[in-house]
């Protein structure tokens, strides 16, 4: 995972005229293959849309620095990112130095069946693990590298398969992480020096951000895409089936032939799975808008999204990152996102020795107290006519922006957020009103005749009335949940 601030998509213009021939086809014909096959997933489509939370799992030897390399924080480096899976890149570590934690990975408290558990107590439907990431560590068992968990640490447990397992037992869709482009023990430079001189060649600045250019590996990229790259990819494919999505990841220096191979590779073995964006050069299925970023107006986005969140300001554990987001501004993003039509998909980054910190723990349990009342109105949910109504604007703009702003609960009892199936409209607030809420997008010139008015969570009749400005809704004694509530509108 990256900063917003610093990811810069290549153009297809980089791609030589050679490169595509070699392939056999065009540009065009790539992307009329991709419209082809993109066309065949609207079931797997369509229940990623439907599933609305998901668990995002950033896990590896990144996590026994914790965000500490030799006495200094990662942010002592005075290189971005400062996000503790990107360690071995901020301090520049030597392949060789690095490859000695997996010698340490041990991590006994790792339990595949708590972490699933955990998803479904929170609510979600789903969960993506990082089976490689950049750092080139495979926590599968790989046989096409040693380089993993399997191999290369004293753990001998196959870290993916055992969720998997855990996932089907729990009846939660699986996807995996991979980090295709970016490999720093063996993907070379990535690249970089090809694609800089078709920059310079046009006039136009590439920086090597996210490049291995302290201690490339000697073989070629064209060579790592072979024989590790593609081999892994197909080995996990073939290895979980039933797969739901492909998280690829850092297509920064990726050409349109490249990722349009990793695309029909997946394709090829298990066709369903959908696959991110960020497999690069426009062939993704769906969209990550951003690293804790919701998008101001998702009206232009011609796909499902997804919007990954971090439960405190990193994605592998960082010891001493303690900004742990609230369980109230957590439902807040979960909500935002779902009224504008995405998922969200909240990481957890597990301790070196594979322990789940408590403090994500107790978040997610108490995000699933609130969505056993109001789970409704989230899952299977579209778009209204509006997504939010009242004063409180919260712009969440990105990892660096959550960071330095922090978050202020403003919410306002007039506040409201919508989501909609079929004749039904939910509002959902996040404060309760003493007596009344009036909510103004409701009334009979706006949303046409209300026949009937439930609040979740609460059982007996609502006291109601619609009006020209807005449905006047009596809010009951009790309370149905600790942050606010969701009324269910039949129009």
């Amino acid at each position: 995972m990256i900063r917003k601030s610093i990811v810069l998509l290549l153009m297809a213009s980089v791609c030589a005229a050679g490169n595509v021939k070699d392939q056999g086809m065009t540009g065009e014909e790539m992307m009329s293959d991709w419209r082809r096959m993109n066309r065949t997933k609207e079931e797997t489509a369509e229940w990623f849309q439907d599933a609305r939370f998901g668990m995002f799992i950033h896990f590896g030897l990144y996590s026994i620095p914790a965000g500490v390399w030799k006495g200094k924080k990662i942010e002592d480096f005075n290189r971005p990112p400062h996000v503790a899976e990107w360690i071995q890149y901020v301090a520049q570590i030597p392949r060789e130095e690095y490859a000695k934690l997996a010698a340490e990975f041990n991590p006994v408290k790792y339990n595949a069946d708590s972490i699933a558990k955990l998803a479904v107590d929170a609510g979600m439907k789903y969960i993506v693990i990082t089976s490689k990431h950049h750092d080139g560590f495979a926590m599968y068992d790989s046989k096409v590298s040693k380089f993993d968990v399997m191999d290369a640490s004293p753990f001998k447990r196959d870290i993916v398969a055992e969720l998997y397992q855990a996932c089907k037992k729990y009846g939660l869709g699986f996807g995996v992480y991979y980090s295709h482009n970016i490999d720093w023990a063996d993907g070379g430079d990535c690249q970089y020096a090809e694609v800089k001189k078709s920059y310079d060649e046009q006039g136009k600045d590439l920086h090597y951000f996210g490049a291995n250019l302290w201690d490339p590996s000697p073989n070629t990229f064209q060579e790592y895409l072979d024989n590790k790259a593609i081999p892994q990819v197909k080995e996990l494919l073939n290895k979980f089936p039933g797969m739901k999505c492909m998280w690829y990841d850092m297509s920064r220096f990726m050409f349109p032939e490249q990722s349009y191979r990793f695309y029909k590779t997946t394709y090829d073995i298990q066709p369903q799975v959908i696959v991110t964006n960020r497999i690069g050069n426009d062939f993704g299925d769906y969209i990550i808008t951003g690293d804790n970023l919701i998008p101001e107006d998702p009206a232009g986005i011609d796909r499902p999204w997804e919007t990954v969140g971090t439960l405190n300001n990193s994605w592998g554990y960082k010891s001493y990152d303690h900004d742990w987001k609230s369980a109230e501004e957590l439902i807040f993003w979960l909500v935002e996102i779902a009224s504008k039509g995405g998922n969200y998909m909240l990481n957890i980054g597990p301790k070196g020795d594979g322990e789940v910190p408590p403090e994500c723990v107790e978040r997610l349990r108490e995000i699933g107290k609130w969505m056993n009342v109001n789970g409704e109105a989230i899952y299977s949910s579209g778009r209204w006519i509006v997504n939010h109504e009242g004063p409180t604007i919260i712009s969440m703009d990105g990892t660096d922006a959550r960071e330095k702003v922090g978050f202020k609960n403003n919410f306002k009892p007039d506040d409201f957020w919508f989501t909609r199936k079929d004749n039904k409209v939910y509002a959902i607030a996040l404060a309760y009103p003493e007596k009344t809420s009036l909510i103004k997008n409701l009334g009979k010139k706006t949303a046409g005749k209300i026949r009937h008015v439930r609040m979740l969570g609460i059982e007996g009749p609502v006291v109601w009335k619609q009006r020209n400005d807005g449905l006047e809704v009596s809010m009951p004694e009790r309370r149905p949940c600790e942050y606010g509530y969701a009324l269910e509108i039949t129009l």
